[in-house]
């Protein structure tokens, strides 16, 4: 196991807060994961309708990879957004680093919905599409490791798993109210309304929820672990500090997670465009089973986190799951290569359990293994950077295998392979889920 190396000059835990949170406070804590998967499901569901008003041609299938290209710009800015707001959490507060992301996300995902298309401005359509990723992007690199950080700072000890998986519950919630309006506006209202103006509905919509937002966190109290932190130490550099002294912690952070990435894109981003290629599975019934999926996260994640406080320590159940996903990864495709709509389901969902325990266990593990000082720097900087580069490729580099073997079934053996990295880097995180927070 690697060390944890010192911090401070002080080795000392702090006091584990002692209060419960308010349902307020969680609902305000985890809005902005809401916010986040609710803009991702809008602008994946309006791809095709994007491209035609933001890139036009001769060539729809140019106009689409130019409209997932600017989706994918937001990745970019992932990392940056997870320094900049890493630094602003650790030096003045979790509370500021969670107004000030709520706001980068909820202004251009209002804005995206007033942006003048193609046949109104040219060239400036898809530029000014292009700016509104990139600031969304930036604000997603700070928002989920903010909110998680102050949930679970906030939270009592025996409850950190709970309380941390609550900011999944948020994004699952938000990916389903994203698909619902969607589905709503493209079923309400003919396609000619669509693409003049009602796609631009949910996207408004969204600037509502942020408001909302940025009023429940004005009224956030302080972490007071935070706070003793300010008062017992020196100000130094968060990012500083991460890097010359906790690169350990960085290290096992980023390899973990890399596989977390791709468990997820896998399953949930990557299958149903997989079916509807290589299983005969209509892109509607792809996605309507990860509608069936993502509704049984909603209750499974918070179990996983309640699990992880009372019964299996976090680790533990960790690596139970990552353990089975090396095992299963390559019988479940093959359960996807039945064609049958059962089948797929049964697949579907026991991914579904695997991937429901890191993503009720890894919040409170990720707020845990870092001290208070570099906490938010050395989870964002970690966290963002394996989903940017592992997670936002996983598609790309699992079509790629397929092309380049020809054998459909590439996937799992990678998936395969980065869950056994998830296990490897398990055994160098120390379990903390027992320990008052550093």
């Amino acid at each position: 196991m690697l060390p944890c190396r010192a911090m401070t000059t002080s080795n000392v835990p702090l006091a584990a807060p002692r209060k419960k949170h308010s349902l307020g406070t969680l609902i305000a804590g985890v809005i902005g994961n809401l916010m986040e998967w609710y803009d991702f499901a809008l602008y994946g569901y309006f791809a095709s309708v994007l491209s035609r008003l933001f890139f036009p041609g001769d060539d729809p299938v140019a106009a689409t990879l130019a409209t997932w290209a600017v989706f994918a710009a937001g990745f970019v800015m992932r990392p940056l957004g997870s320094a900049i707001f890493g630094y602003i959490g650790d030096r003045w507060g979790r509370r500021r680093a969670l107004l000030i992301s709520v706001i980068f996300m909820g202004v251009p995902t209002f804005g995206l919905g007033l942006l003048p298309t193609y046949q109104m401005v040219g060239l400036a359509a898809p530029v000014l599409l292009l700016v509104i990723r990139l600031l969304q992007g930036l604000s997603v690199g700070g928002e989920f490791s903010s909110s998680v950080t102050y949930v679970v700072e906030t939270s009592p000890v025996n409850k950190r798993g709970l309380s941390g998986s609550w900011a999944n519950v948020g994004s699952m919630s938000g990916m389903l109210l994203g698909s619902a309006l969607a589905t709503l506006v493209t079923n309400v209202f003919d396609t000619s309304f669509v693409d003049s103006w009602g796609w631009r509905l949910p996207f408004l919509f969204g600037g509502v929820i942020a408001v909302f937002a940025v009023f429940l966190r004005r009224g956030l109290s302080p972490s007071q672990l935070f706070k003793e932190h300010e008062a017992r130490h020196e100000n130094r550099s968060p990012i500083k500090l991460v890097f010359r002294q906790n690169r350990a912690q960085l290290l096992q952070a980023f390899f973990f997670a890399a596989g977390y990435a791709t468990l997820f894109y896998i399953p949930f981003v990557y299958l149903p465009d997989y079916l509807s290629q290589y299983a005969d599975i209509p892109i509607a019934e792809g996605l309507r089973i990860n509608t069936i999926s993502t509704s049984a996260l909603l209750l499974l994640i918070p179990l996983a986190g309640y699990l992880s406080d009372r019964f299996i320590r976090r680790r533990n159940l960790l690596l139970i799951s990552f353990g089975l996903v090396a095992g299963l990864a390559y019988p479940l495709f093959l359960l996807f290569d039945n064609s049958s709509f059962g089948a797929v389901l049964l697949g579907q969902l026991v991914f579904t359990l695997l991937i429901a325990v890191p993503l009720g266990t890894v919040p409170a593990m990720m707020v845990e293994l870092f001290p208070t000082q570099d906490r938010l720097s050395g989870y964002s900087i970690s966290y963002n950077t394996a989903m940017a580069v592992v997670g936002g490729s996983t598609p790309i580099i699992a079509t790629w295998l397929i092309s380049q073997t020809g054998f459909i079934l590439a996937p799992a053996i990678y998936l395969a392979a980065l869950a056994l990295v998830s296990v490897a880097a398990l055994f160098f995180i120390r379990d903390r889920s027992r320990e008052p927070l550093l």
